[in-house]
């Protein structure tokens, strides 16, 4: 009978960071270094990472470029506003196309009917927008730009694929005031934030889920 230990289970999760491979750590040592890994930093939120060390990055693949992503989020953006706007065609459409002078009360009512149109299918939108965003991000981390640009979404604590309460709030945080408040704000806040965050590059989103944004 052989005294070899059984093999370690398969990980369900591809994407989790790996601890380096090598020879095992002296006795009271760590596995990136001799001696104990250095604690976190103070004002790290996320703990430094199950593997010790103070950079929660580490064993994980390099950040993804501010311009793939802005390009990815472009391309679901037109998978999805393409469809939804040729399905409300029939419907009078998703765009406000009264034209109203402020003088004449008939005109008046049908610029509020169309407001109020509008409105409906903005909500319409927001609840595809999350869904898509919520569904693929738990699935594996990447939306359809994201996997045509190779990038992936993973936790940063772990580099695990978020699970749903995580990508639920990321895509509630990205798309709800950019669909119903101030987009243009909304948008120029998140794409200054992906360029200039240190040392994560994350959005409003990603802070919200606690999450980064790599290359696969």
């Amino acid at each position: 009978m052989s005294n070899e230990p059984p093999p370690p289970p398969p990980d369900d999760d591809p994407f989790s960071k790996r601890p380096p491979q090598g020879p095992p750590p002296p006795q009271g040592g760590s596995p990136y270094g001799s001696g104990p890994p250095p604690p976190p930093p103070p004002n790290d939120p996320y703990g430094g990472g199950p593997y010790g060390g103070a950079d929660p990055l580490a064993g994980m693949p390099p950040l993804a470029e501010p311009g793939k992503r802005i390009l990815a989020r472009l391309i679901d953006f037109l998978i999805i506003s393409i469809p939804l706007y040729l399905i409300s065609l029939p419907f009078g459409g998703a765009v406000d196309v009264s034209s109203d002078d402020g003088n004449d009360d008939f005109g008046n009512a049908i610029g509020n009917t169309y407001t109020g149109h509008q409105l409906v299918w903005s909500l319409i939108g927001l609840v595809v927008y999350v869904a898509y965003d919520t569904y693929f991000t738990h699935k594996d981390g990447r939306t359809l730009g994201k996997r045509l640009l190779k990038m992936r979404v993973a936790m940063l604590n772990d580099g695990s694929v978020p699970d749903t309460s995580s990508s639920l709030m990321r895509a509630v945080v990205l798309w709800l005031p950019a669909l119903l408040c101030c987009p243009c704000l909304w948008w120029l806040i998140n794409i200054v934030l992906m360029f200039t965050d240190k040392p994560y590059r994350q959005g409003l989103q990603d802070k919200a889920g606690k999450t980064v944004v790599v290359n696969t």
